[in-house]
């Protein structure tokens, strides 16, 4: 059978006159109904439906026509987008379509056509760590100490950071207490369970990396992975099971991260963290300088994983790897991290770099506060054409603002060597001729 079709009042009207060739007593030629399905691709009930709306409106005196009633539908009016309204709205109003559309009173598929068409966003908003006025102040001089001035160029730029190796603790879960799969339709759906969801098993790892190195041919000359540690034990089954008998010596989470734990396993780079140690920690000293190395503990600044590589979006990557793994023991998560860390390339690693510079043009921008979006500078596109920079430039104008900002507050001083290392002579006292100083600087915008 035709499939039903919505006709027009044009199509009905040819239609009727199809049927009216022939017919007798108001009743079509015998196969004409069937050629009309065949020729207009819809059903013989609306053919029939069409001739007797046709032969009511002839038997009332009127012209034997069918007007379609879909013409004359009226059509729903859309509801008028009011962005002040939205935006009068409180924030937990409008966390998701259904509340927002209880607040502008619309259906939540309006609401939904409004952020498919881009009318407004959406918009995923994470809690930031809450910064004190010292904590701002050290952010600010943190990423002035990252710059260094070219006299050749004469220009600000950041660092290499070939020499600063970074280093970070972060937990990684045997699995999701919640995760989203995409099953076929007659497909069962997984069972998962766990004695308690607070207590997935879990491992912490200590991550160390620096900044890779490329030739001058884009070849990888060290891809700038220290490693990953993973902070476990070899302990023997208190109890037997089925996977093993009691005695069988296995490995398991150290759950306790004690300052010896860390002292252990700690190498260059740290956060602030209690468990970590200092700088003058006789026994790290020992090993920093032996065999005629001289390494040193840089603290981060305080409340700011956005100043740290891992927790930039190293850490991220592993874990999205990581996922993709299937663990059922401390083992097999131990090996999928370790196996997530070695896949990463060192393209992705040194990408994260430049986000770390990036990072902190935002942080001098906005006087230490991390109030501000990690921009895109486009690096994938930059790599295709070649164009990457291997560190970003600063405008000397922004320099010059955080510089006088840290003095007013009483961060910096005149004779500092930080005003040494962008080219400020020690000697320069007036304050006046140190803002000249720094705007003869000529450096070009950041990319």
């Amino acid at each position: 059978m035709a499939r039903r079709k919505d006709l027009s009042s044009f199509e009905r009207a040819a239609i009727i006159e199809f049927l009216l060739e022939g017919s007798k007593n108001g009743k079509p030629s015998r196969g004409k109904i069937t050629a009309a399905v065949q020729r207009w691709s819809c059903c013989r009930r609306t053919i029939s439906r069409t001739w007797a709306a046709a032969k009511e409106r002839r038997a009332n005196g009127e012209v034997m026509s069918s007007v379609s009633k879909k013409t004359m539908r009226p059509r729903r009016k859309l509801v008028a987008l009011d962005l002040q309204l939205i935006a009068s709205l409180d924030l937990s109003k409008r966390s998701t379509i259904r509340k927002l559309a209880c607040g502008v009173k619309c259906s939540k598929s309006t609401v939904g056509r409004w952020v498919k068409t881009g009318l407004i966003r959406a918009h995923s908003n994470a809690i930031k760590p809450d910064l004190t006025a010292p904590n701002k102040l050290l952010r600010l001089r943190f990423s002035l100490e990252a710059l260094e001035y070219d006299r050749i160029m004469r220009s600000l730029t950041f660092k290499s950071m070939h020499n600063t190796v970074h280093i970070d603790e972060k937990w990684f879960y045997i699995t999701k207490s919640a995760q989203r799969f995409y099953l076929t339709p007659e497909e069962i759906e997984p069972h998962r369970t766990c004695k308690n969801k607070k207590f997935i098993t879990k491992v912490m790892f200590m991550c160390a990396v620096c900044r890779p190195v490329f030739g001058a041919n884009g070849e990888c000359l060290f891809d700038g992975k220290i490693g990953i540690f993973p902070f476990t034990e070899l302990v023997p089954a208190k109890r037997n099971s089925k996977n093993r008998a009691a005695g069988t010596m296995e490995w398991k989470p150290i759950q306790s991260i004690t300052k010896q734990v860390v002292k252990d396993c700690l190498i260059y780079q740290q956060d602030n963290a209690r468990p970590h140690i200092q700088d003058s920690d006789p026994d790290f000293r020992a090993v920093a300088s032996a065999d005629g190395f001289d390494i040193h503990l840089v603290h981060q600044p305080p409340n700011s994983p956005d100043t740290n590589i891992n927790d930039l979006g190293w850490f991220r990557a592993i874990q999205s790897l990581q996922t993709e793994s299937v663990s059922t023991n401390v083992d097999g998560l131990v090996n999928a991290v370790i196996n997530s860390f070695n896949e990463l390339s060192p393209t992705t690693l040194n990408k994260v770099f430049l986000s770390l510079q990036s990072c902190m043009v935002e942080i001098l921008k906005v006087k230490g506060r991390n109030s501000y979006k990690i921009p895109h500078l486009g690096k994938d596109a930059l790599i295709r054409q070649d164009m990457l920079p291997l560190n970003l430039q600063v405008p000397s104008e922004l320099v010059r603002e955080c510089i006088s900002y840290l003095i007013d507050n009483g961060a910096l001083s005149i004779s500092d060597t930080l005003m040494q290392n962008l080219g400020v002579n020690a000697g320069c006292t007036d304050e006046v001729e140190l803002m000249v100083h720094q705007l003869q600087i000529q450096s070009t915008e950041v990319m």
